[in-house]
């Protein structure tokens, strides 16, 4: 591991000036991914900035729905009461996550910027365009089994790791963000990016811009929402494909939904395209089946030393029927 400066953040303006006014600087708070890196070689800053002690670790009731602190734990949010009974979803989103040791750790802001876990991007002897631009995709033609589907292009094929975004993508999250210039949010689904020909930017934010807290909005559905995750252990495995959906219903009529799809793209990928066939369309099974193949009409199998993923095409169908039924 390569030595480096570690300084306690005293408050978050501080934080930020720090770490913006030096590129080789980072933020560390749980450190359940960014560790890793660092020992592995992935991530090698000369200093890191340990912000935990001025985030948010609350919860709070705002307008309706949910204003949660960036510092808040995985395990503690995914028990907070408000969660379980008004967006099922995200808690059982974070319950899929990685294990209880790691979920005490894990922060509601550095959970949705964990990086992929691509083998090629942890392996710093193969060539990968994520860890080192125009170096390659050594994932190309390589080991495929859980890459993208949606949304890849010729410079990578990885996919984002995360649960929790996942759900919070469907539950039409906002991000707030402190940069050096102030304040600002936005909704959640603009934080993360397509790699096109800059696979090495996972977001839109730039260095020294730190997520304050993830706000959920209230809805008139959330309740009636579920996460599905199919991988190849019962635990502590990343998605091939995971579902986080909520749909109202009315007389046998699917009034509104909204759909997020995890394990296929280098975003949690809203599933936009699924969401506009369903409405208005009986809640049936037939129907499901519809808009599944309608988001699923743009995805392109990899292939691959070991198979290729074009599993996860029929797959995903499975797993949202399956998810839309079970709400039904």
């Amino acid at each position: 591991m390569k030595p480096f400066d570690y300084r306690t953040a005293t408050d978050m303006g501080t934080a930020v000036a720090e770490v913006s006014g030096r590129p080789d600087a980072r933020f560390v708070a749980g450190g359940t991914n960014l560790v890793d890196h660092l020992k592995l070689g992935v991530a090698e800053p000369d200093l890191l900035v340990d912000i935990t002690a001025v985030t948010s670790a609350a919860v709070e009731d705002r307008d309706g729905g949910l204003w949660i602190g960036a510092g808040v734990r995985n395990s503690d949010l995914a028990a907070d009461r408000r969660v379980r009974e008004r967006y099922p979803v995200l808690a059982q989103a974070l319950l899929s996550g990685a294990s209880g040791q790691l979920r005490n750790m894990a922060t509601t802001g550095g959970n949705p910027l964990q990086r992929t876990r691509c083998v090629y991007f942890q392996d710093v002897t193969t060539p990968c365009n994520k860890r080192v631009p125009g170096s390659g995709c050594s994932a190309i033609g390589g080991y495929t089994r859980y890459h993208a589907i949606l949304g890849a292009s010729e410079h990578c094929v990885a996919t984002h790791p995360s649960d929790m975004a996942v759900a919070l993508s469907a539950l039409d999250a906002k991000v707030h963000v402190l940069t050096p210039e102030g304040e600002r949010s936005f909704p959640f689904v603009d934080l993360h990016r397509l790699p096109g020909e800059k696979p090495d930017q996972d977001t839109r934010l730039q260095h020294g811009d730190l997520i304050t807290a993830i706000e959920l909005p209230p809805s008139p559905f959330a309740q009636q929402s579920r996460y599905r995750k199919v991988r190849d252990r019962a635990s502590y495995a990343f998605a091939l494909v995971s579902v986080a959906a909520a749909l109202d219903v009315a007389d046998g009529i699917v009034r509104d939904v909204r759909i997020a799809l995890g394990g296929v793209a280098h975003t949690p990928w809203r599933a936009y395209k699924a969401e506009q066939v369903l409405r208005g369309q009986p809640a049936e099974v037939a129907s499901y089946r519809l808009a599944a193949d309608a988001e699923m009409a743009d995805a392109r199998a990899l292939d691959g030393i070991d198979g290729g993923n074009g599993f996860k095409i029929p797959l995903v169908t499975r797993t949202l029927v399956a998810t839309l039924r079970d709400l039904t």
